[in-house]
């Protein structure tokens, strides 16, 4: 199935819609490989009435892949299949299990083919997470950090099956190509041991993996927050999602300032998110074993950065400073 009409034939049976009243795009999906789309729903009926609207991603397989920073290759092109079939598992088989604490589009359901999928999921627009930010508050970002600790405690040491063993979409084991244009040879050479660090560190749970300010999805009011785009979810330390995420929000200065306010806020939540769901492990733990590894999670995102973009404006001082007291420690220094 790869026409527009299909994927609204489809719509229609699985809805129970009487028709399509519209479609409209939201987003193309990265080097080309499909779109996600809004399709309104028309119910003639009170009694089969369904959502307003709906949202597709369709992935199609392009015929020639573009990447916007040049990176075609096969492990390219097979680590973006393989993370597609991912998101397509955990919508499937774990995306019920997220409370409101951390919320989730709900599935409506999923189809396979040859050259593609599709993911039909809940429209959050219509579910009250309608507001999307291009620049966090500092309130703004409590409210992720609050869903991030939930979305930890809900699966610390659950086994990652058919999703990404160990997630994030810039793992080094999915980027030999990266680290090996890497010119800081300090970070190339101690890549593994950061690495081996974040994949041995005690209580693993799984990352959302691509935990940027733009997959966060606000209501009107700022209370609430929701999160999209889950291709790279699966097994790891939570510290990769919580500095990526303080990357993603703030400049160099501001990661600076509150650096330290915002780790307290993320493990406060963990710590309650954990007694709420009356686990056997404490926050104060996996405090004690996370909180120094935040630096090892900066210094593992700064690894891919300067290998897969030299000029990226997140390469900045302070990057550049966590990462040499990683290596200082890696070193003994």
């Amino acid at each position: 199935m790869e026409s527009t009409d299909s994927i609204e034939t489809q719509l229609l049976r699985y809805t129970g819609a009487d028709d399509i009243s519209h479609s409209e795009p939201v987003q193309s999906l990265w080097s080309g490989y499909g779109e996600i789309r809004r399709y309104g729903l028309h119910f003639s009926s009170e009694q089969a009435k369904g959502p307003p609207s709906v949202i597709v991603k369709h992935v199609q397989i392009p015929d020639d892949v573009a990447h916007p920073r040049g990176w075609n290759t096969s492990r390219s092109h097979q680590r973006k299949l393989r993370s597609y079939r991912v998101e397509s598992n955990w919508y499937q088989h774990y995306a019920a299990i997220c409370s409101a604490a951390c919320r989730v589009p709900n599935l409506l359901f999923t189809e396979t083919y040859e050259r593609g999928c599709i993911i039909v999921m809940e429209d959050l627009n219509t579910s009250g997470f309608s507001e999307r930010r291009e620049q966090a508050s500092l309130q703004d970002m409590h409210k992720c950090l609050h869903w991030l600790a939930n979305f930890h405690a809900t699966f610390m040491m659950k086994a990652p099956d058919d999703l990404w063993p160990l997630g994030t979409y810039w793992h080094l084991d999915t980027r030999p190509d990266e680290w090996a244009v890497l010119e800081d040879q300090a970070l190339k050479d101690s890549a593994s041991v950061i690495d081996k660090a974040l994949r041995d560190c005690p209580y693993q749970s799984f990352v959302h993996g691509d935990a940027k300010l733009a997959n966060f999805c606000f209501t009107k009011q700022g209370e609430e927050v929701a999160a999209v785009d889950f291709q790279y979810v699966g097994g790891g330390c939570g510290m990769k999602d919580l500095a990526y995420f303080v990357g993603s929000c703030l400049a160099e200065d501001e990661c600076k300032n509150h650096e330290m306010d915002l780790l307290d806020a993320y493990f406060i939540a963990l710590e309650q998110a954990l007694t709420e769901q009356k686990s056997v492990i404490t926050g104060s733990e996996v405090e004690q074993a996370w909180r120094p590894l935040f630096k090892y999670a900066w210094a593992d995102f700064h690894r891919f950065l300067k290998g897969w973009s030299p000029g990226h404006w997140k390469i900045n001082t302070y990057s550049e400073r966590l990462t040499r007291e990683v290596l200082d420690e890696i070193n003994g220094s």
